[in-house]
């Protein structure tokens, strides 16, 4: 099993998708309870959506589930929003609040010890890699962490949750021009709502990497799923329709993204 995909572009932009890979090899399968084998809070066809949207970006992809370990959890087990209800570094449950292993199978401590290495360590190698080979190119590298989620949790969030949900941890992690031409194009595009640093200010990737001081900027995009899958429920298809409403946005933010890269990497540090 490649934990990691990665395909190599010329851009200063850099994707990453944590969240979007389905494989659980077969002794971490075979411990999920049936609810935990629908894989319900994947990022469903999230890195087909963005394809060839921005042709030079590089992509680094987590082919594992993020039952087997979340890759966008901080690996010692802090919890990125405390005192809200969120999911661990292994889950244990899904969004809904809902047990996902059999009885007693859920993970042990040093069971998540053995995954952070078997799987959140390679893939975090690999996209610091990335990022430094493109800081390196450009002297600066933009991170846009790509992500989705059902617009309708109570578990974690009351109501329905805004289209774009634009993280940036109030700011820190990115140049204002980044997160002001992000928030200004979802803001403006017709039919969609959108928030900046609501519910989702940003995971362990983007507040991990995002440092703007050092050339690396971040910013997370939360997609509700209502805006490009048919059903937030299995089989959890792409509708045609609402991707191809949903594409040229994405693809005039990323765009946005990329031409401020050489202004910004002309700017003291």
């Amino acid at each position: 099993m490649t934990m990691v995909e990665i395909h190599r572009g010329s851009s200063p932009v850099v994707l990453a998708f944590p969240h979007t890979g389905t494989e659980v090899p077969e002794d971490i399968a075979a411990r999920l309870n049936d609810e935990g084998r629908v894989l319900r809070d994947t990022d469903w066809h999230i890195h087909r959506l963005y394809d060839g949207l921005l042709k030079d970006a590089t992509t680094v992809r987590a082919t594992f589930h993020r039952y087997c370990i979340d890759a966008n959890r901080d690996p010692s087990g802090e919890s990125l929003y405390p005192g809200q209800n969120t999911t661990g570094l292994v889950p244990v449950t899904t969004f809904d609040d809902v047990p996902i292993w059999r009885d007693g199978s859920e993970p042990s401590e040093d069971d998540i010890a053995e995954r952070v290495e078997r799987f959140h360590r390679p893939y975090h190698e690999a996209l610091r890699a990335e990022i430094e080979r493109v800081r390196g190119a450009h002297g600066i590298a933009i991170l846009y962490d790509c992500h989705s989620i059902r617009s309708q949790i109570p578990h974690l969030f009351e109501g329905v949750l805004p289209d774009f949900n634009i993280g940036t941890d109030n700011g820190r992690t990115c140049d204002p021009a980044i997160e002001r031409a992000v928030a200004e194009t979802c803001a403006g595009a017709d039919g969609y709502t959108s928030v900046l640093n609501g519910r989702f200010r940003g995971g362990w990737t983007t507040r991990h990497y995002g440092e703007p001081g050092t050339g690396v900027h971040a910013i997370q995009m939360e997609l509700a799923q209502v805006t490009h899958l048919a059903r937030e429920t299995p089989p959890f298809d792409l509708d045609p329709v609402r991707t191809e409403r949903l594409r040229p946005v994405l693809k005039t933010l990323l765009s946005q993204i990329e031409a401020l890269a050489p202004s910004l990497s002309e700017a003291p540090r």
